[in-house]
C-alpha cells in the first residue's frame, strides 16, 4: 500500500474536521482500527484500501450491515 494513502486519509479527516471515531463510522470500522492505521501500527487490508479510496474520491461511505 502506498504510504501516502494514510497521509491522505488523515488530511481528509483534518480538512473535514472529523474525529477518529467519526472517520471510523464513515469507513464502517472501529475507532481502534482507524487509530492503528493513523499511528502506523497496522495497514488497511485491500477491502479497506478500496473504501478509503472511495471516501477520498467523494463516493458514499460503506454502511455496516445489521445481522440478526
Amino acid at each position: 500500500m502506498p504510504q501516502d494513502l494514510i497521509e491522505r486519509l488523515n488530511t481528509y479527516r483534518l480538512e473535514h474536521r472529523l474525529s477518529q471515531p467519526q472517520l471510523a463510522k464513515k469507513l464502517g470500522v472501529t475507532f481502534q482500527t482507524v487509530n492503528r492505521w493513523l499511528n502506523r501500527h497496522m495497514k488497511p487490508g485491500q477491502i479497506h484500501e478500496y473504501h478509503i479510496n472511495k471516501l477520498l474520491k467523494g463516493a458514499a461511505a460503506p454502511k455496516k450491515r445489521r445481522t440478526g
